[in-house]
């Protein structure tokens, strides 16, 4: 259902029913951009029950996984903003281009373990909070995926290894950071990434292991280096028209919902890397911790990009960026 239709709905249910029991049975969509049986999906859907129960039934939100709904990329916040849908996951990094701000989660190596990951999103969320309402939309919660390795045919055990190798990235940060190190980056959509490591398109892919136990990695790659890339958050929004046309009651009621379910998923990211990493390793991929020589050529990488980053970043920031550098 388009925006205008929607509450042209709503306005009929005003003039129809008493106070008390307008804006009731408020039904919206959610564009899930993964699968069902990815984490972020699954917090979606854990999110949608939370908020129908915490609403005694009024909200009911439908989750619609692997962009079924048509939108999966760069144009998710013209889509929500336009009204397009009312909601949807969004990976930050990918939509950095229409707020820069968004590419903050994204920027490699900038933090190397979960709990530095949850302080930058802290000091972070008032600058996403206020580039989501430049969009129209309300951000509810954000969660990371687990720490970013590379899934690769041949062992990684220095830079020379990487020369050549066509890794699928997932933003332009992470084709930056590996061209810089030798690697050939290729952009490609989720779903065409097993059949091109398949075809030999592509024959490494910069993910998490959570990411390479849900595609069955294993079948065609057979190692996977931990190098801390990144925690890249995925976020949820909300068009603002459809948050406004709540209730107080009910928006209280999501952003409770939103609050258990952000932390619900820091929380099962971290489980997830541990345990998809041992499953990972069950089926035969080759983990391996990351190099001296290698964190040295990577550190160097990924600074280019960060001070790249700074060049368009506002004072506001480059001073929650400023911390985290390693000097």
């Amino acid at each position: 259902m388009t925006l205008k239709r929607w509450l042209l709905a709503i306005g009929i249910v005003f003039l129809a029913a008493s106070p008390a029991i307008s804006a009731e049975e408020i039904k919206m969509d959610l564009n899930a951009i993964y699968g069902p049986s990815s984490f972020h999906t699954q917090g979606a859907m854990k999110f949608a029950e939370l908020a129908e129960q915490y609403t005694n039934g009024s909200v009911k939100i439908t989750v619609h996984p692997g962009g079924s709904l048509g939108f999966k990329g760069p144009e998710l916040l013209k889509v929500v903003k336009d009204g397009q849908v009312p909601m949807s996951d969004i990976l930050m990094g990918v939509v950095a281009g229409s707020a820069h701000v968004f590419g903050i989660s994204s920027l490699p190596r900038l933090v190397l373990d979960f709990d530095s990951a949850r302080k930058l999103y802290e000091e972070s969320k008032p600058l996403y909070d206020a580039a989501a309402e430049k969009w129209n939309q309300k951000l509810l919660y954000a969660a990371p995926w687990p720490p970013s390795g590379l899934v690769t045919q041949k062992p990684i055990q220095s830079v020379e290894d990487l020369k050549g190798i066509k890794t699928r990235t997932y933003d332009k940060n992470g084709a930056e950071f590996l061209k810089a190190l030798g690697a050939a980056p290729i952009s490609l959509p989720w779903g065409e990434v097993y059949s091109s490591l398949r075809t030999g398109m592509i024959d490494s892919v910069l993910t998490s292991a959570e990411s390479a136990n849900n595609g069955k990695f294993w079948e065609v790659l057979s190692h996977f280096k931990k190098i801390n890339y990144a925690y890249p958050l995925n976020m949820v929004t909300i068009n603002l028209d459809y948050w406004n046309a709540l209730s107080k009651e009910q928006q209280e009621a999501l952003l409770k919902a939103a609050r258990e379910t952000e932390a619900a998923q820091w929380k099962d990211s971290h489980e997830r890397n541990v345990a998809s990493l041992k499953a990972i390793q069950d089926e035969g991929i080759k983990v391996s911790d990351e190099d001296l020589e290698l964190s040295m050529h990577m550190n160097t990488a990924a600074r280019k990009i960060i001070d790249e980053f700074s060049t368009e970043a506002d004072a506001d920031t480059q001073k929650v960026i400023d911390p985290f550098l390693k000097k």
